[in-house]
């Protein structure tokens, strides 16, 4: 089955493969279009930045233990 996405800038159907070279955009103009309006801030991040919170030992840990839970490739066989 073929995916076809429609281009951000003139939703003109676009076929997503290796040989769509500016996949999701149609075209260079249409990709060159998008850069500039985030170049002009007229696309931003929806949600705003948070503030850098100071991990302690004990988050750090909790943080290792959930990533190795969902990545397992990293745990070393037992």
């Amino acid at each position: 089955m073929t995916l076809k996405v429609a281009c951000p800038t003139c939703k003109k159907e676009v076929i997503w493969q290796a040989e769509s070279q500016y996949r999701p955009f149609c075209c260079k103009r249409c990709q060159l279009i998008d850069i500039g309006d985030w170049a002009d801030e007229n696309h931003k991040i929806s949600q705003p930045v948070q503030g850098a919170v100071d991990l302690n030992e004990e988050m750090l840990d909790a943080l290792e233990a959930e990533f190795l839970q969902h990545n397992k490739f990293f745990v070393e066989p037992e």
